[in-house]
């Protein structure tokens, strides 16, 4: 009984003692200082040796002024104790009554400390950087280093130095650090893109650069290739990184990662040189004929892109061949997926295309793979206005994969379908399911679609505006461009007091940049930005504009002015982030 009486008291005492350190935390954070110098005096009488106590307390003090009785506690505990990091607290003190001479006298008297004990460098540096005395904090770093050389500080070293400028020296100690450690090998490239830019002669490009190949040269590992490679691609230099891919493949034959991930990024940024390059690398080197297959869909898909119709025609055939080498079985079953879009979309075959997937259906194929070939073969027939029979395969791939991203995707394109059709109350009720999908992007775009509706359908009864808009975006989407930018000039025309109209100036804009028609895209969103710049749209505009500024009217400074729209007026907006990265590169700031 005794016993359990002493372990309630001990468990009362230490319940009260945490609740008085919560109580002297808050008063301190309130800045309730007086308050705060009575809680934090009765916890350290209680507890002399707890060091956080005891520096709070000192701080305390410090911030009511109370430099004299600081002081008197710091040298009773320096007696006591002699730690060296109290020096560094004690000049601190000093400095704070201005008394520079004594401080310093202070801060070197804790820096010889760790010539004889480097293992307290960590506290001592870590004492002077609470305090802001960086200089200090690095030459203690760097001391401690030298002393014991097997410490490690590059990572303090490295955001010292970044601090202090010292922007190579920064890139040497995180490159020294993720030779110790690679786990940290992201979190050096997130520091870095601090402090570079797109531009290949930016001084810290130049820098890194050069710390990079001297890494090379004098301690060969594949993550320095990995980081050039890196660099290279912040500087859209991709043909170097290329070079780098397969250096780093060259001497780790088992993957070829990099290498694919720098395809997919040349073919989103329209690379198609060096992606085309990329690929036929692939081709020529890999094993895995899943692998090869999927580089020969995607240099076809490339070339489909920027084809004129003869030059389609020999890409038909070249599909063709891959199908009598591979056969036309499970394995090639994205290379027929993507046969069959070439054949509706791009040679205008929808038939062919349809009797072509619906063959390959009989294939012995995953639920995923069949499911895939049904959105295709849905896709083909709402190009052909057969909106029913698509909502047949879309309403399958609902009930055979149910709560899976394809099923989400394939709910969308019921929407969607019912929009073009215009049944825009049933597209409504699929869309608001639609709004909390675990596909961030089919989330968006759900919302993007609701949105649309719900702000247009009551202009009037009978929605005329809106079903032009659906129609023309469904023109759009069979790629009869110039019929979609004419029945959008109706809607421009004939109902200019309702809301779409800045919904049809974007969409025109969009259209007309697709043709090359880029001075009628300009003109399109500078209305939106004239007359609509408190709508949800302007920040589209403001983006879409200063890139056709930058990359095909040569107007930079123009571009410069809209990106800073976006930085000071829609600091909300997706763009935000490219926009600001944009700007500070177009005003030729020094990054950091």
């Amino acid at each position: 009984m005794r016993t359990l009486l002493l372990i309630c008291a001990f468990l009362w005492g230490l319940a009260s003692f945490g609740q008085s350190e919560q109580l002297a935390k808050s008063y301190y954070d309130a800045g309730q200082f007086e308050k705060a110098l009575i809680s934090y005096q009765k916890l350290y009488k209680s507890n002399k040796g707890n060091q956080n106590y005891f520096f709070r307390l000192i701080e305390v003090l410090q911030q009511l002024e109370q430099l004299d009785e600081s002081e008197r506690l710091l040298k009773e505990v320096i007696e006591q104790h002699g730690f060296p990091h109290y020096y560094v607290e004690l000049g601190y003190n000093y400095l704070l009554k201005k008394d520079e001479i004594k401080a310093k006298e202070y801060f070197e008297l804790a820096k010889t400390k760790i010539e004889e004990r480097p293992a307290y460098a960590f506290y001592v540096a870590k004492k002077f950087e609470e305090h802001a005395l960086i200089d200090y904090a690095a030459q203690v770093y760097e001391r401690a280093m030298e002393l014991k050389p097997g410490s490690n500080y590059n990572m303090q070293l490295a955001r010292i130095y970044g601090e202090q400028q010292e922007v190579e020296k920064m890139f040497r100690s995180y490159i020294d650090f993720i030779e110790y450690n690679n786990t940290y090998i992201n979190f050096a490239k997130r520091a870095f893109s601090e402090y570079i830019s797109e531009n290949p002669a930016n001084e810290n490009n130049k820098l890194l650069r050069q710390v990079l190949l001297k890494k090379i040269q004098s301690q060969p590992n594949i993550m320095w290739n990995e980081l050039l490679s890196w660099l290279f691609i912040q500087q859209r230099e991709y043909h170097k990184a290329f070079a780098q891919e397969k250096a780093i493949y060259n001497r780790q034959k088992e993957s070829f990662r990099g290498i694919l991930d720098l395809a997919m990024i040349t073919m989103e940024e329209n690379e198609i040189e060096t992606a085309t390059d990329i690929f036929d690398y692939i081709i020529a080197n890999a094993f895995d004929s899943n692998m090869v297959l999927d580089a020969n869909k995607n240099k076809l898909e490339l070339q489909i892109k920027h084809a004129d119709q003869k030059e389609l025609k020999a890409i038909e055939k070249k599909y063709e061949a891959l199908f009598e080498q591979y056969g036309l079985q499970a394995p090639t079953a994205e290379l027929q997926l993507s046969y069959g879009h070439f054949l509706a979309f791009h040679l205008n075959e929808p038939i062919r295309a349809i009797n072509f997937l619906k063959a390959s259906l009989e294939n012995q194929l995953s639920r995923f793979q069949e499911a895939k070939i049904k959105l295709k073969l849905g896709d083909i027939l709402v190009f052909q206005e057969r909106f029913n029979e698509a909502l047949i395969y879309y309403s399958q791939i609902q009930q055979s994969l149910k709560n899976s991203a394809i099923s989400q995707e394939a709910r969308f394109k019921v929407a969607k379908a019912s929009y073009y059709k215009g049944d825009f109350k049933w597209a409504e009720s699929q869309l608001k399911v639609l709004k909390s999908s675990t596909s961030q992007l089919i989330a968006n775009d759900a919302l993007d679609l609701k949105l649309l509706i719900s702000d247009n359908k009551f202009e009037d009864s009978t929605q005329t505006a809106l079903k032009l808009y659906s129609k023309a975006d469904l023109f759009a989407y069979q790629n009869k461009n110039d019929e979609a930018i004419a029945l959008l000039d109706t809607i421009l025309q004939n109902h200019k007091t309702e809301t779409i109209i800045d919904q049809a100036l974007l969409k025109q804009a969009q259209l007309f940049e697709m043709k090359g028609e880029f001075n009628k895209a300009e003109a399109n969103y500078l209305r939106i930005i004239k007359d609509y710049k408190e709508e949800i749209l302007a920040d589209d505009a403001y983006y879409a504009l200063a890139e056709i500024y930058m990359k095909h009217l040569g107007l930079p400074e123009k571009a410069q002015e809209l990106y800073e729209q976006i930085l000071f007026n829609h600091a909300d907006s997706i763009y935000f982030v490219e926009a600001r990265k944009k700007y500070r590169a177009l005003r030729g700031d020094v990054i950091n």
